[in-house]
């Protein structure tokens, strides 16, 4: 039986990455339905995310190599950083929240402020599997947000879609690496039994739902 098969929170009987689709598929049945939403919060879920994504994904990513050990691990990150930064992702999110009206305000970075950094507090403990585990959850989760946000997007008036098209597709290659890489990370560097290996994925969704679902302030 593969390392990730067992360990942690995961039951005898449940795979990682069951836990982890498990995770994906509890965000998106909470997600609203775009056409009963206003045209402001329509935008500010585009804006949320934007001010998570925009400067974090590659910092986040960047993170997961700096932590693994394996070889292996780190050489499937760094064709993901490639990618990243080659393509200028971040660039593709910028056009496709200016097309959308949805340019990220203050009011929209103080909304996810504190959710935003637990999750960096969480990423600078350096925790390789944990941390490479909580970027295939993202992998795995985006791949699948990404009809939702084009919905919103064109509902907001919006022709712009090479961001939700292209990581609609890259996205499923960088997921299967991601667990790949955590197999090979496990396989050398095993967490402690009593490590929560899914700390960063919980912090994550927290984070995601609050971009959906927007505590308000002071609360």
């Amino acid at each position: 039986m593969s390392t990730v098969a067992v360990i942690a929170k995961a039951s005898p009987e449940t795979s990682i990455q069951q836990d982890v689709d498990c995770a994906i598929e509890d965000l998106l049945v909470s997600l609203p339905e775009p056409e009963r939403l206003s045209a402001e919060e329509r935008r500010g879920i585009l804006s949320r995310y934007t001010a998570v994504l925009e400067g974090n994904f590659i910092y986040w990513m960047t993170a997961a190599y700096l932590s693994v050990q394996s070889e292996q691990a780190r050489a499937i990150i760094v064709d993901n950083l490639l990618e990243e930064i080659r393509d200028c992702h971040p660039g593709m999110l910028r056009r496709f929240a200016i097309a959308a009206n949805a340019i990220p305000t203050d009011s929209d970075a103080q909304e996810i402020y504190r959710d935003l950094t637990n999750v960096r507090l969480f990423v600078g403990r350096l925790s390789g599997a944990r941390i490479v585990l909580m970027m295939a959850f993202f992998e795995g989760f985006l791949q699948r947000f990404m009809p939702f946000l084009a919905e919103l997007a064109t509902r907001q008036g919006s022709k712009e879609y090479e961001y939700t098209d292209v990581h609609g597709v890259c996205d499923i290659a960088h997921t299967a690496g991601l667990f790949r890489a955590l197999e090979e990370e496990m396989a050398l560097n095993p967490p402690q039994p009593e490590t929560d290996l899914f700390e960063g994925v919980d912090l994550l969704r927290t984070l995601m739902r609050n971009i959906v679902h927007p505590v308000a302030l002071g609360h």
